[in-house]
């Protein structure tokens, strides 16, 4: 198999994150201003509700999959019969899914006016499994399903302004959002049949899959619990505005996350395979890269968020959400911790199947945060939510840390880590002068917001140069040869 570029493939991947964080950005003002609150409320509840049955008809397979069938990808027999075994573990628990929401919407008597919009959110949980995504994370071939996103995203939004006209227009919105989640999975389902045979079958060996499935999905529905409760309590013990505050700080943080862990992602089924064949010497290697690459890019990010939140806030949001502003410079911080936990988590435990260990940690992290939740919000609000997320990333990532010592100590303990991270945080002094220079020097948002950014990037990068960043030297080789290559 071709040797996959690992920089494209992060460009591929967080490409298809922001165009995902991007679509519902571009198209809410829209339709906020179309459609009635009472659709917009329907709308919102029957997308949480069946996002909850997606979890189960997923299952944690995915994660699993990857895992399991890097180590088969060189062999197409091996793959066939193992991408079969789990496709078809995936359909039956679809059907379970499915029998539980459609059992729910018999029992529940107040969610028949929800009943039409659920169904068409439905569709979702067929045409994710159809999608098999994992089979070309696996093939670590992210051109094919980045395409067709971008694709899809164009034509929905086209779709939302052609079709949405009307308060009423609420379940037309609906049927919208899931073509552009969803609509391309068949197309998925016949091209992924030019990487392997997928099929049906009943000889699955359950008493090997469904352990480890079992115990990753546990871990997916701590960290649903874990990531809604912030949310819930505030609702609970606040009120809808500080919601809305929150929420509003909560998106943009996910934004800067999505883009950081796009490189991340598209390692998963390298170290995967690596791990599988037993390569230490060259898992440690693409291990050191990724830590070393996120370790100068993570820092920044944080740092320039926490400097330019107001001017983000504003240009994102409006002065409406300007509270949300000290709630972002407190959640920025997460970005650090829980990228680095998302390593230790995805990149090393669960390729060395080690999955209950997270599965540990993240339910101590989620009764933490609840225990946090409780505690703050009454005397902080939003902010205290906003806290309380930051405590639990810093928590889960020293525990998972801690659960790999044993695999990443020749890794994080090197003379060039723990250069890499001093050199990030003079260079994050660089941005921080920058931003203060630029607050006091434009008077416009749009240009102190550009020039920060822009004159931060330089400065940064500058001062690595400066210090002889081996990270550094190598992203700017790489630049060097990209632009050669153009010309």
């Amino acid at each position: 198999m071709k040797k996959k570029s690992l920089g494209l493939n992060a460009f591929l991947n967080g490409l298809r994150s922001v165009l995902n964080l991007l679509f519902p950005l571009i198209t809410f003002p829209y339709v906020t201003r179309i459609l009635s609150v009472s659709g917009i409320g329907i709308y919102n509840f029957s997308n949480t509700y069946v996002s909850y049955f997606i979890l189960i008809a997923g299952l944690g397979i995915a994660t699993y999959a990857v895992r399991e069938g890097a180590k088969y990808r060189e062999n197409q027999e091996k793959i066939d019969k193992f991408a079969s075994q789990i496709f078809s573990l995936n359909i039956i628990a679809t059907i379970i899914a499915y029998l539980l929401l459609f059992a729910s919407l018999l029992i529940f008597k107040n969610l028949h006016n929800y009943v039409s919009c659920i169904l068409i959110f439905s569709l979702q949980i067929l045409f994710t499994t159809l999608g098999t995504e994992w089979i070309y994370t696996i093939y670590e071939d992210y051109t094919y399903i980045t395409v067709r996103s971008i694709v899809f995203k164009v034509m929905s939004i086209i779709l939302l302004f052609i079709l949405v006209k009307r308060p009423e227009d609420y379940l037309i919105y609906a049927a919208i959002t899931v073509f552009s989640a969803v609509g391309s999975n068949l197309l998925n389902f016949i091209h992924v049949r030019s990487f392997v045979h997928v099929k049906l079958t009943t000889k699955t060996n359950w008493k090997y899959h469904l352990k480890p499935v079992l115990v990753i999905f546990a871990s997916a529905v701590a960290v649903t619990i874990y990531v809604a409760s912030d949310t819930t309590i505030l609702g609970l013990l606040k009120s809808d505005y500080a919601v809305g505050i929150y929420s509003t700080s909560v998106k943009i943080y996910q934004v800067a996350q999505s883009l950081l862990s796009a490189l991340l992602t598209v390692t998963i089924p390298r170290l995967a395979f690596l791990w599988g064949q037993k390569r230490i010497d060259e898992y440690n290697q693409v291990l050191s890269k990724v830590i070393s690459s996120l370790g100068i890019l993570v820092l920044p990010a944080a740092v320039g968020l926490i400097m330019l939140s107001r001017e983000v806030v504003l240009i994102i949001a409006s002065e409406k959400y300007l509270p949300s502003v000290n709630s972002l410079r407190i959640i920025s911080w997460a970005i650090i911790f829980s990228i680095f936990a998302w390593i230790f988590s995805d990149c090393v435990l669960i390729p060395a199947k080690r999955e209950n260990l997270v599965l540990r940690n993240t339910i101590v992290t989620a009764i933490e945060n609840i225990i946090l939740n409780f505690i703050l919000i009454p005397f902080m609000s939003y902010d205290g939510t906003s806290l309380s997320t930051v405590i639990a990333e810093f928590t889960v990532m020293i525990m998972n840390g801690y659960s790999c010592r044993d695999i990443i100590k020749p890794v994080i303990f090197k003379k060039n880590t723990l250069k890499n991270l001093l050199d990030s945080i003079i260079g994050c002094v660089g941005i921080v002068i920058v931003c203060l220079l630029c607050n006091y020097g434009f008077n416009s948002l749009i240009l102190k917001t550009i020039f920060s950014v822009v004159l931060s990037v330089i400065i940064y990068g500058a001062i690595l140069i400066l210090l002889k960043n081996k990270n550094a030297y190598s992203m700017l080789d790489r630049a060097k040869m990209i632009l050669k290559s153009k010309l």
